[in-house]
């Protein structure tokens, strides 16, 4: 019988076994080296890095915008402050879904579709990292509700923020202007270490112009957060600085007195102290109100302020350029006076029209049958035009143009204020350098009544004036007074800034014209004889009254005011100073479209300056 072989072979299978153990132990080994050296490169190696990652995760660094100065009035009464608030912030980067988001919180929280506009704009301009608020001003309902929520919104914040609040509103609207939301525009010109987190800039006003004092400098903390983003503890914090408070030279008191004289003419009121060129009051109607910018304006509301035909955002105080018609007549007086082509007793025959040599147009009086024979003294206070057209004929464009230059007519002025317009004093070498045409001498007739090309601003009328009060004096017109500095009691106080005195042959001139000027407010025969009725203190005034389009020669008579279509009717102007004796406040005032300038024009100016000058009850 054959011998059966065992299938089994003991040798190989313990081989085997221990071969397999071997592989087993040493992939042991391996793996156990390579979770040692993994641990080695990540807790020693790597140890920097990963702390680093760890840190951020609980750790954050919160820019702190710094809380924009305060804007006084040169009473201490506030024109521009800061309110506390509460804003929805969204940082893009930590978000997946931004629109996702958005979505998510408005189911929460009312956001209104401007808010998403101007979020969505931000997000398209700054870097991802920066925080964007996409709601402002949330009540404390509004912030209970995200708090329950706010572990289903990675990478969006409630801050506590500070918004902008103009207690005179519309009063003040061009004079201290409005912060808005940055531009795309802004950011490219901005230092961006400086406005680190900052939503807002000055645009107009006040806010524009001094916005390098006004803003301060941002602030940091860095702080420890949860998993749910909960702030545990303030790690370190470096203060914000604030900007500056701003004094003005603004009168509250006057700036309203002015507004309410104005009324619901459209127009301008301008009223500077002669002594220092201190600005008292700038207003400019209609005006509108600056808390619509300072969250962002909206599409729709914005077009609707632009195309207003009243245009409210235009500052018609500075940028406003009207014929000042019988206003410069007592600088036109002087300029002869100065020229010597005139006395104070030389006469002139007013038949109530005026012709050139061989030329058969009429060039009218706005008294259509004359005011008879008038010397310098009965020609400003009952503004006589044959008067005035013989005079500029006798002293000649050019000469008007240097002389009537030095009271600042024709140039900006320099207020620091943004904006401002130059206005035109034509001359000869103007007509010929933007028109390539020769002057002809009825347009100096025109030009020594501030009509024809002649244009100034209410600003510009307002400084003319204080410089006649002040006898050729004069001061740079400015709305800021004195600044304080953060954390300081201290005020620092701004010296004005002297102009080019206008000195005359005779100093006595002077005189003349602020006795003319006085009759024009005071005498039966004056213009304006109701506006300086009862006063406690003698002005000095004139009336003006500027055409909007002319009559044609065979018109004797001026049509009745209400005959005419209101874009048609004559500007209302009136120039002032009082008290005539040492003054303290000069005012311009122009009503669009009003009609008579002693009427309309001189009330509003009376009631500017008793409100300087009449003891308050």
């Amino acid at each position: 019988m054959a011998e059966i072989k065992s299938l089994k072979n003991p040798l190989a299978e313990r081989q085997l076994t221990l071969f397999r153990a071997v592989i087993a132990g040493l992939g042991v080994v391996v793996l156990t080296l390579v979770l040692v050296g993994r641990l080695l490169q990540l807790q020693v190696v790597d140890h920097d890095v990963y702390a680093t990652r760890s840190d951020d995760n609980r750790m954050r660094v919160r820019i702190i915008a710094p809380a924009r100065g305060l804007v006084y009035d040169r009473n201490g009464i506030v024109l521009a402050e800061n309110l506390p608030t509460y804003q929805l912030e969204i940082v893009p980067e930590q978000v997946e879904d931004v629109e996702g988001t958005v979505t998510a919180l408005a189911e929460l929280i009312d956001i209104p579709d401007r808010d998403r506009e101007r979020f969505y704009r931000r997000v398209d301009q700054e870097p991802g990292f920066r925080s964007i608020p996409l709601r402002t001003r949330l009540t404390p309902q509004e912030v209970a509700t995200f708090e329950v929520n706010r572990q289903d919104f990675e990478g969006v914040e409630i801050h506590a923020a500070l918004t902008r609040r103009y207690p005179l509103g519309r009063l003040a609207a061009h004079a201290v202007g409005y912060v808005g939301s940055l531009s795309e525009t802004d950011v490219a010109a901005l230092d961006p270490r400086r406005y680190r987190g900052t939503q807002r800039i000055g645009k107009v006003g006040v806010e524009a112009a001094h916005e390098s004092l006004l803003h301060g400098d941002p602030g940091s903390k860095i702080i420890e957060a949860n998993a749910q983003g909960r702030t545990l503890r303030d790690l370190q914090y470096q203060g914000p600085t604030a900007g500056e408070n701003l004094f003005l030279t603004l009168d509250a008191k006057i700036q309203e007195a002015a507004v309410t004289a104005l009324g619901q003419h459209d127009g301008a009121v301008v009223a500077v102290d002669p002594n220092n060129g201190d600005i008292l009051a700038l207003v400019s109607q209609p005006s509108f109100d600056p808390h619509l910018f300072v969250d962002g304006i909206d599409y729709v509301t914005y077009a609707g302020l632009n195309a207003d035909p009243g245009r409210p955002l235009f500052n018609r105080a500075l940028q406003g350029q009207y014929p000042p018609g019988s206003t410069v007549k007592p600088v036109m007086a002087l300029a002869g006076l100065q020229a010597g082509v005139v006395t104070p007793r030389h006469r002139e025959m007013c038949i109530g029209f005026f012709m050139l040599p061989d030329n058969e147009r009429r060039y009218r009086d706005w008294k259509r049958r004359g005011h008879g024979l008038v010397d310098m003294h009965d020609a400003i206070a009952q503004s006589c035009d044959v008067y005035f057209y013989q005079l500029a004929l006798d002293i000649g464009i050019d000469t008007i143009h240097d002389f009537l230059s030095g009271f600042g007519l024709g140039q900006a002025l320099g207020v620091d204020l943004p904006g401002e317009k130059p206005g035109l004093l034509p001359s000869r070498d103007w007509k010929r350098a933007t028109r390539n045409e020769t002057w002809y001498p009825g347009e100096t007739l025109n030009v020594g009544i501030g009509q024809g090309f002649m244009t100034t601003t209410p600003l510009q009328l307002a400084h003319m004036t204080a410089m006649v009060a002040v006898r050729g004096r004069g001061y740079r017109p400015r709305i800021l007074a004195a600044k304080q500095l953060p954390g300081s009691e201290d005020v620092i106080e701004f010296e004005p800034t002297p102009v080019a005195p206008v000195h005359l042959n005779d100093p006595h001139y002077w005189d003349r014209i602020a006795e003319s000027m006085e009759a024009v407010m005071h005498t039966a025969q004056g213009t304006a004889t109701r506006s300086g009725a009862d006063a406690s203190y003698r002005i000095a005034g004139k009336s003006g009254t500027a055409q909007v389009t002319g009559l044609s020669q065979e018109d004797d008579e001026a049509p009745d005011l209400l005959d005419v279509p209101r874009e048609l009717r004559d500007h209302a102007l009136f120039v002032a100073y009082a008290p005539s004796d040492a003054p303290t406040i000069a005012v311009a005032v122009i009503a669009e479209h009003a009609g008579s300038g002693g009427r309309i024009a001189g009330p509003i100016a009376r009631a500017v300056m008793d409100a300087r000058l009449e003891p308050t009850p």
